[in-house]
């Protein structure tokens, strides 16, 4: 199991994780497709876009989950190794890099295609020469500030909502009904396939929203801003998505619309003239550069990722000492961009990344619910997915028919590249990896519940701790040294003290006889039953800087007295008299496990004695500085 640390830094805020995310939807799924979209379903390329919109829900809900409970670095890929294995981690994270870097050659191209505007006699060459010189540029960025890119990435955003927005404004006045539906213009005239149809073209315009889970390791509050700023990012910019389109169907003639590649060009100069074109381009531009930006800085994190794992050489995932980069994983993609832009034909390669994106959220809703369903206790998201496993299963089936769509070729191509993938599992990873997944716990635990292993549980816990910023205190490491007794039968108050006694004789050097009387007499002067279910028996004894701590669950419960129910939970202390001041504040840190919502089901559900020791200690209680 990989528990190596990356070494990256939280630097990504709120604003970071929504230009991130905005940033890789707006590109040209705005300002390319809707006249290509148009041509193959009329006006009802409204509806198109909207049910892209929807279809994306079920898949947006699903990736918040699990990076809120796995805010690692990797993303997509991390989440689908863990969950289903390292032969499918394999396929998944070199299927998430290349179809990410690529998105990110196909924008970086954009921003050359668009200095023809400027300069008409530049040619092809000249367009990808501009388009590396970008490319290069977002690379130094990347390597050099983190920082510097998502506080990039946030103007560039931010200015182009401004000009999507103003184009909408704009243009919403000047809408022409007829333009949607006439006696010569049928707002549905292809019918509802084409209407689905289209709808496939156009939802890979929403996967780049989940673009910022590759980096979801280097956001400050996880738990918070990943959620919460793709949420954000996905309402703003599908009601622009779908305003846009409105305006540029409702004011632009449907002959000169149908194929265009500069759909919102028309619409802003019938809308607002020369200068409207003139701002549109400039939102085209940032629009190119943010996904190019974006794709570089999401798409690196995936290889550095599989280096830790072990799944591809150790030597991508080093950092920089200087700047806390990734910058060899960096280069990497940044070369194959470059490779991809200067050489590649890439139309049907654009379609096979589109499979291939495809294909991972799929295996991120499998993810969601083999997570969900694993009994895995330190499987913790801050942000659960609602109506599961129903709306993971509406996911699957809806990126399942997606996939059918995109054609002969890019099905062709996307196997092949599986099996190349698989050939480098079996060669390569095979040899050197051996990592429990959340399936193969799954199973186990259904096989029999005492042969699970703990390898994913460990790691699980361990990133919760980072997620949550938990240091560790004095209870926290009394929780870790601490005897855990998990009782099979009832049994009387008396005799879970004789065992009690018996097991922290050794350790604190006092005789288990006389340890047994104090417990005694403490519980006839005052039962420690403080709760239904709940007991600390709790006793001082002679010496110094002695304390101790003692986790007891019984299922079928400790029989106290007939006044109160069985006792299935019991935190034991034992506590000489200069330790008395810290006697009170584990009292308190008890009591606030316990009252944390949860707690008795997560408690009651540890399948043995270390899951119950987790559960106490990655409670989101208050912890002493």
């Amino acid at each position: 199991m990989s528990t190596e640390s990356s070494d990256l830094k939280r630097q990504l805020g709120l604003l970071s994780v929504f230009s991130i995310a905005a940033g890789a939807m707006i590109s040209s799924g705005l300002f390319v497709l809707p006249g290509l979209a148009y041509a193959e379903a009329g006006p009802a390329v409204i509806l198109s876009y909207a049910l892209a919109a929807v279809l994306m829900i079920p898949v947006l809900l699903s990736k918040a989950e699990l990076a809120t409970a796995m805010p690692k670095s990797g993303g997509s890929y991390f989440f689908i190794e863990r969950s289903l294995g390292p032969l499918v981690g394999t396929v998944a994270g070199l299927a998430n890099w290349l179809s990410i870097a690529l998105k990110s050659a196909f924008a970086l191209v954009g921003i050359g295609a668009l200095a023809t505007v400027l300069f008409p006699s530049l040619g092809l060459q000249g367009v990808k020469a501009i388009a590396l010189i970008a490319c290069a540029f977002f690379a130094v960025l990347n390597i050099v500030s983190i920082k510097e890119t998502g506080r990039l990435q946030g103007i560039l955003v931010l200015g182009l909502l401004a000009i999507v927005t103003l184009y909408c404004l704009k243009g919403l006045p000047a809408v022409d009904l007829g333009r949607l539906q006439g006696p010569d213009q049928p707002f549905m005239k292809h019918g509802w396939q084409s209407v689905f149809a289209v709808a496939g073209m156009v939802f890979i315009s929403f996967g780049g929203l989940t673009k910022v889970i590759s980096v979801a390791e280097e956001v400050r509050n996880p738990a918070r801003n990943i959620p919460l700023g793709m949420f954000l990012a996905f309402g703003i910019v599908s009601v622009l998505y779908i305003l846009a389109v409105l305006v540029t169907v409702g004011i632009v003639d449907g002959k000169e619309l149908a194929g265009s590649l500069v759909p919102l060009s028309l619409g802003a100069g019938a809308a607002m003239g020369r200068w409207g074109i003139i701002v549109v381009d400039v939102g085209a531009l940032l629009a190119f550069a943010t996904t190019a930006n974006a794709g570089i800085l999401a798409a690196s994190r995936t290889p550095m990722a599989m280096s830790q794992d072990g799944l591809v050489p150790r030597l991508l995932s080093a950092t920089n000492r200087r700047f806390g980069s990734p910058h060899l994983a960096i280069v990497l993609t940044t070369v194959f961009i470059m490779a991809v832009i200067t050489f590649l034909s890439v139309v049907d390669l654009v379609k096979t990344a589109s499979t291939m994106m495809l294909l991972m959220f799929i295996l991120q809703c499998f993810s969601v619910l083999i997570m969900r369903y694993s009994g895995l206790q330190n499987y913790r998201p801050t942000f659960r997915a609602p109506l599961v496993p129903w709306l993971p299963a509406i996911a699957i089936i809806a990126c399942g028919f997606l996939i059918l769509e995109m054609g002969t070729l890019p099905l062709l191509l996307a196997g092949l590249f599986v099996i190349v993938a698989a050939v480098w599992y079996l060669a390569y990873v095979n040899p050197r990896v051996s990592r429990e997944s959340a399936f193969v716990y799954m199973v186990k635990g259904i096989i029999a519940k005492d042969i699970a292993g703990r390898g994913l549980e460990d790691e699980l816990k361990q990133i919760t701790l980072e997620r949550d910023e938990i240091a560790l205190d004095r209870f926290d490491r009394l929780v870790n040294q601490a005897i855990v007794l998990d009782l099979k039968k009832t049994i009387s108050a008396r005799e879970l003290f004789r065992e009690v006694s018996e097991a922290l004789s050794p350790r604190i050097g006092i005789d288990a006889t006389h340890l047994f009387d104090l417990f005694l007499k403490r519980e006839r002067d005052s039962s420690t039953v403080v709760h239904p279910g709940l007991a600390i028996p709790h006793v001082i004894v002679e010496g110094e800087h002695i304390f101790e701590l003692l986790l007891v669950r019984c299922k079928e419960g400790v029989v106290f007295s007939d006044l109160h129910p069985p006792v299935t939970t019991a935190f034991v202390l034992v506590g000489s008299p200069d330790e008395r001041n810290y006697h009170l504040r584990a009292l308190m840190a008890i009591a606030h496990i316990v009252e944390e919502p949860g707690f008795e089901t997560r408690w009651d559900a540890a399948r043995n004695t270390d899951e119950l020791r987790d559960v106490v200690l990655l409670s989101r209680r208050r912890r002493e500085q």
